[in-house]
């Protein structure tokens, strides 16, 4: 190689390109599970194979499981989720933060048109499934951890890996308390974090397109610019 050349640095592969098989998939099991509780208006047996479904969870659990139920009504969601695109614009994720807002919106938004398709009902009529609960901080915990593992420079497989165990950390807890209080089965939480994951990821790549074209019409923006944030 002639003296003063550099080869050009490969851009490291995004771990959003990972996540593609998981949308799917997620997509599959949101699908089955959905055919398997249609109509039901009480738990099912994949819903004692995944565990306990009796509510009553005694205290100082229940106190748990409200406290983590606050962040999915409407007040405590609107105040996480405007902690997360604070922090998001506050670390230079625009796309993030363009990403938190409209994968959480798009996942409750799937989890609202599935309840009447499916018809899974609790408590003598509510709507069950998919939990929209679950789906949304879910959501959320994947959109500020494809900014995270884009700023700590991991690889394809360990950003994925912190992806998805960020999605299983918050979406567990969620699913949980929603079980504990008996506001869903659990395939309502399973549905409703399935939903989450096959939502997120062609939000992200949909957000990336948009902020590539838009960045490209920008005066003086080289054609091979800056990375997507999250990336």
């Amino acid at each position: 190689m002639p003296h003063g050349l550099r080869t050009p640095r490969v851009p490291r592969p995004s771990p959003r390109a990972r996540l593609g098989p998981v949308a799917a998939l997620a997509a599959v099991v949101v699908a089955v599970l959905g055919i398997l509780v249609a109509g039901d208006d009480g738990p099912g047996a994949v819903d004692r194979w995944i565990g306990p479904v009796e509510a009553g969870a005694g205290s100082p659990w229940r106190d748990v499981a409200l406290a983590a139920d606050f962040w999915g009504e409407p007040a405590g969601a609107a105040l996480l989720a405007g902690v997360a695109v604070t922090g998001c614009l506050a670390a230079g994720g625009t796309r993030a933060a363009v990403l938190a807002v409209a994968g959480c919106g798009l996942s409750v938004a799937a989890t609202t048109a599935l309840k009447p398709l499916v018809g899974r009902t609790i408590h003598g009529g509510n709507l069950a499934y998919p939990s929209g609960h679950t789906a949304f901080v879910t959501a959320l915990a994947v959109a500020v951890a494809l900014l995270a593992t884009g700023r700590t420079g991991l690889g394809r497989a360990a950003a994925t890996s912190l992806v998805l165990a960020a999605a299983l950390a918050a979406g567990g807890v969620m699913g949980w308390a929603q079980v504990a209080l008996g506001a869903h089965y659990p395939t309502d939480a399973v549905g409703g974090w399935c939903t989450a994951l096959a939502v997120v990821p062609p939000t992200a790549r949909l957000v990336d397109g948009l902020g590539d074209r838009f960045a490209g019409r920008l005066p003086g923006r080289a054609a091979g610019g800056r990375r997507p944030e999250g990336r």
